[in-house]
């Protein structure tokens, strides 16, 4: 089985997998369709990423639009503070953001639905991470919005993070149109 958790943001949910550690090391399900079907969370993902990143490293705002996707993301290696950001701006919660540490030690995952936009930055001094997603990655609807952004206000644990020119660069979210999910 799986524990869910809601957050403050409407459909962005933390899934704790049950563990079975003993002297080898442990064992768990990541991914049950039945349990995520269970639990009300989507059950088909149709494209699997793997990324690797180092300490300071900072990834994101990051969200497709119109083709939305889901994301179910877990931290193998290291430590990251991962977060979701509501775009929908006839949503209640428009421009509000919802942080967690996700790591290979607590083994949880971050459910961010279609709708928000997502980022994380790394804690430790290499992290590799695993997300699934509900639609494929088309280049084109690839979106992104600032990390740093005032009218948002994310608490980052690091500070003058490594960022891609294309983060550095992405809209403020007043700058971004109304997104329909």
């Amino acid at each position: 089985m799986i524990m869910v958790t809601p957050t403050t943001l409407d459909g962005v949910v933390v899934v704790e997998p049950k563990v079975f550690p003993d002297e080898r090391g442990f064992f768990m399900e990541s991914f049950n369709a039945g349990h995520f079907a269970t639990a009300g969370l989507p059950t088909e993902y149709v494209q699997d990423n793997h990324s690797r990143s180092t300490r300071g490293v900072l990834r994101g705002l990051h969200y497709q639009y119109p083709t939305w996707q889901g994301k179910l993301v877990r931290c193998l290696v290291g430590e990251i503070f991962d977060v979701a950001v509501d775009i929908r701006r006839a949503s209640p919660t428009f421009g509000q953001w919802f942080g967690i540490v996700l790591s290979a030690e607590n083994k949880k995952q971050l459910y961010v639905p279609a709708g928000y936009a997502h980022g994380f930055c790394v804690l430790s001094d290499v992290t590799e991470m695993a997300y699934k997603c509900t639609a494929l990655y088309v280049p084109a609807d690839d979106a992104g919005l600032r990390w740093n952004d005032p009218a948002i206000g994310i608490e980052w644990p690091i500070q003058a993070p490594i960022l891609s020119a294309k983060d550095s660069d992405a809209p403020m979210l007043q700058e971004i149109g109304d997104l329909v999910v």
